[in-house]
């Protein structure tokens, strides 16, 4: 699922209580997670962003779906990879493959930090980390 469909799937019905407790589990408690990644990519000044990048809406969007992409299982390659929904593009910014591995781990370092080893290791793995 893409970050526009994931923020499109939040405006829907919230009484379904499984949707809830995933959407839930998958960001941190507290409302500072948001506030630590936008801080952290801010002061890395992505270079493939020096003529366009995405805004702070766009960003916030793509951690939340990472976590539940990594509870669900699947892998960074899955989440990155060639074809990837949630790679971090958007219509008129793009993200070059090292930038997309640091933004995922800073994602995932700030709203499911119980999965950042496993990132790590895979990255690390096939050499891009």
């Amino acid at each position: 699922m893409g970050a526009l469909a994931l923020a499109a799937v939040g405006c829907g019905d919230t009484t379904d209580s499984a949707s809830s407790d995933a959407k839930a589990s998958a960001s941190p408690s507290g409302p500072d997670a948001g506030d630590q990644f936008l801080a952290k990519v801010h002061a890395r000044q992505f270079e493939s962003w020096a003529t366009a990048g995405p805004t702070d809406q766009e960003l916030l969007m793509l951690p939340p779906e990472w976590c539940l992409e990594l509870k669900d299982g699947h892998s960074v390659d899955y989440l990155l990879g060639d074809n990837a929904s949630a790679y971090p593009i958007g219509p008129e910014w793009g993200t070059k493959r090292p930038d997309a591995n640091e933004l995922l781990l800073l994602g995932i370092s700030s709203h499911c930090p119980e999965f950042r080893d496993q990132v790590a290791e895979e990255l690390r793995a096939t050499g891009q980390y």
